[in-house]
């Protein structure tokens, strides 16, 4: 992880680096850079376009640094206009995601209230991630100082450190998902949950399989049936003295994702080790709120299950029967997650919380309908408003969807109280509704997150290929807020 400081713009290189910013205009590339003299910034300009830098976003190029007191310069683009909080923290990541063979770096991005500090120091450190468990990767830059008048101020310094726990659970996420499922099933992801949440002073209980089949957790017992890795439930409790409210966060594990006996294809097998990056966001979630101190009670519950074919795996038409007693005909065992989050939803509704959201990588659907970088929320209007409200404030993109009443009839059978598949069209909001059925009457969410979980193109802004860690921020903010 990068270690980010604050020092003031009249700090004495340091560094091997400057970094500035700059933005695109009509009339050229323009240096954006806070505490520098006028002389350093024409040289700056002149010395951007030079290199042929257009400003444009995501676009990061170096050059010397020597008119600066630098070994090298580096520029990246903020795009047209004033940059926003979001723009900033792209391309700070942008620039430590790029920049191979730079140990330290000084940042003179705008930074001169609490809010830019943390955005700044949030992208640094989303961008420098790096997944080394199975091959080296390029170096990130390992050191970076903040140039800016907020120095020394505890505004700046608190706003430092948030930003250092929010990217420490967005890399602790990005991990879970990036492992092989052969290393991360669902005993080995309770295991490290278990971990996790002891260093945090976390409270963390595991139901195993046993424990499962007799408290009735029917969706989990039979996703779980078809491989040799039995299920697990890992419910987590952050509950400080002071809290007046309860959260309850429930995330989709599944840990490998054939689809059991309805087998994917081939190629649509080979992404779904990321189908637990639901569960890997709850945990860094709650983790990230101890590590806070958040004034809100937070339980997580981690529903984990490895989706296998086998003599022993659930059949379609086989009848199971989730907590509670809600009877679910699976005509189709590739949507096996809304059957483990149901489980999962009622047993954390058991506790009476006052807000519950969920959140997985539900549906093809929602690829389908909103891409790749763009997330799915569903529920209730209010707890619905406020997951974008909160996604919106972490630059994260959460589009908010409708559940339509009449898709309710899509899913009836005469074989049992619901089944697991309705009406392909629209298949998104028929899972939204199918979940909707085990919350009744709480405020609610559903975040569906099935093309942002994981980058299979190029690396943009802070994103890295590979896990996303989609989801963290949003979750934490939405927490901060029911702190209040």
């Amino acid at each position: 992880m990068i270690d980010v400081s604050l020092a003031p713009p009249s700090a004495v290189p340091a560094s091997d680096a400057l970094l500035v910013a700059v933005r695109s205009t009509t009339s050229g590339p323009v240096v954006v850079a806070s505490g520098l003299d006028d002389r350093a910034v024409e040289s700056l300009g002149g010395l951007a376009r030079t290199l042929g830098m257009k400003g444009d976003r995501d676009e990061v190029r170096r050059g010397p640094g020597d008119a600066v007191g630098y070994g090298v310069v580096a520029f990246t683009g903020v795009g047209e206009g004033d940059p926003s909080v979001e723009r900033l923290r792209q391309a700070a990541g942008a620039a430590t995601r790029s920049l191979e063979g730079v140990e330290s770096l000084d940042v003179s991005l705008p930074a001169d209230v609490p809010e830019l500090v943390g955005a700044v120091a949030e992208g640094l450190a989303l961008g420098a991630y790096r997944f080394e468990r199975y091959r080296s990767a390029t170096p990130a830059v390992a050191r970076a100082r903040i140039l800016t008048p907020l120095a020394g101020e505890a505004s700046a310094d608190a706003a430092l450190e948030r930003a250092g726990i929010l990217a420490t659970a967005v890399a602790t996420a990005r991990d879970l998902v990036n492992t092989s499922p052969a290393d991360l099933h669902p005993e080995s992801f309770a295991e490290r949950a278990a971990d996790l949440c002891r260093e945090a002073g976390v409270a963390v209980a595991v139901r195993d399989e046993v424990e499962l089949a007799a408290e009735g957790f029917g969706g989990l017992v039979a996703v779980g049936k078809g491989s040799a890795r039995p299920p697990r439930l890992v419910r987590l409790e952050h509950a400080p003295a002071q809290a007046r409210r309860h959260v309850a966060l429930v995330g989709k594990g599944i840990t490998f994702d054939s689809g059991g006996l309805s087998l994917k294809p081939a190629k649509g097998m080979e992404e779904m080790k990321s189908d637990m990056a639901g569960a890997a966001a709850v945990l860094a979630t709650v983790l990230a709120a101890a590590r806070l101190g958040l004034a809100v009670r937070v339980t997580g519950w981690l529903a984990l299950a490895e989706n296998m074919p086998s003599g022993s795996a659930t059949r379609p038409s086989d009848v199971i029967t989730i907590r509670g007693g809600t009877t679910v005909e699976v005509l189709n065992t590739d949507a096996e997650g809304r059957l483990v989050l149901a489980d999962a939803l009622v047993a954390a509704s058991e506790e009476e919380p006052d807000v519950v959201c969920d959140i997985a990588t539900l549906t093809g659907a929602q690829v389908v309908a909103l891409g790749t970088r763009v997330a799915a929320v569903m529920g209730e209007e209010e707890t619905r408003s406020d997951v974008v409200a909160a996604a919106d404030a972490a630059g994260e993109q959460f589009w908010p969807m409708p559940l339509p009443a009449d898709l309710k009839d899509s899913m009836k059978t005469p074989m049992a109280d619901i089944a697991n598949i309705g009406d392909r069209n629209g298949g998104m909001l028929v899972a939204g509704l199918f979940l909707q059925r085990f919350v009744e009457g709480r405020r609610w969410a559903h975040l569906d997150i099935a093309g942002p979980a994981l980058n299979t193109g190029s690396a943009w802004g802070y994103t890295p290929v590979g896990g996303t860690g989609v989801g963290v921020r949003t979750l934490v903010n939405l927490l901060e807020e029911a702190c209040e």
